[in-house]
């Protein structure tokens, strides 16, 4: 899993937090940065230079003309697609974990209403005797 990144070093895809990707003349540059240990400052990181592929299309539909045209490496774009699934998922978990929370205080505040309900009622029960 994650052959990709793999080939480019990381033996470790799991500890990926997040990623950056720019253009940068004729290169696309793109930089890893890794869940960051307890006491640093600031994230470990890898940096890769792709340079973007050159394609010639046609410029129009009477096929006179072609332009030049750069864009994103095949490779690359293989790179990116792992690198979405890893921080898609760590995503989906902090979701996870906040719509937990979220069910958790609405059941603290139905629990809290429900017992001042209760109380009241046995406040009702007490004093009508």
């Amino acid at each position: 899993m994650y052959d990709n990144l793999k080939s480019l070093g990381i033996s470790h895809p799991d500890e990926i937090d997040r990623y950056s990707l720019r253009q940068e003349a004729s290169n696309d540059i793109l930089k890893i940065y890794f869940r960051k240990d307890k006491g640093e400052f600031f994230a470990k990181s890898v940096k890769f230079k792709y340079p973007r592929q050159r394609k010639t299309i046609v410029a129009d539909n009477s096929g006179q003309g072609f332009k030049e045209i750069n864009e994103i490496s095949p490779n690359l774009r293989y790179v990116i697609d792992e690198l979405d699934q890893i921080c898609q998922r760590d995503q989906v978990e902090v979701d996870l974990k906040r719509k937990i929370l979220d069910d958790l205080r609405h059941l603290e505040s139905v629990v809290a209403n429900k017992i001042n309900e209760i109380e009241s009622d046995l406040e009702k029960l007490t004093k009508g005797r």
